[in-house]
């Protein structure tokens, strides 16, 4: 398990680098189109997020806590929360969810 994550983040690391440098190596002159500019902004957060979605709805001992978890982050960052403090919020949320479910059989 533990090769994995080394495995997602040097496979992240290689794509994101990939694809923002070769579009710089291939051309010449600065991109000016707006639409090309945004795309090379956003892929790195698109193959993070691909890459992370996955483990997190199998991170936990219960479906239900992961996606309490994911729902938690997801609104605290839509807030505009810190990073650390999504961090905490998804947390709690599966605690405390992971809690309650032995409750309901």
């Amino acid at each position: 398990m533990e090769h994995n994550i080394y495995l997602y983040i040097i496979v992240m690391a290689g794509v994101t680098y990939l694809i923002r440098m070769l579009p710089l190596a291939l051309s010449k002159k600065e991109i000016t189109n707006i639409y090309i500019k945004s795309f090379l902004y956003y892929v790195p957060y698109a193959c993070l997020a691909a890459m992370t979605f996955p483990a997190i709805l199998h991170s936990t001992a219960s479906m239900y806590s992961a996606i309490a978890g994911l729902v938690a982050a997801v609104i605290a960052a839509y807030k505009g929360k810190s990073l650390l403090t999504v961090a905490l919020i998804a947390c709690v949320a599966v605690f405390i969810v992971e809690r309650i479910l032995p409750l309901f059989p």
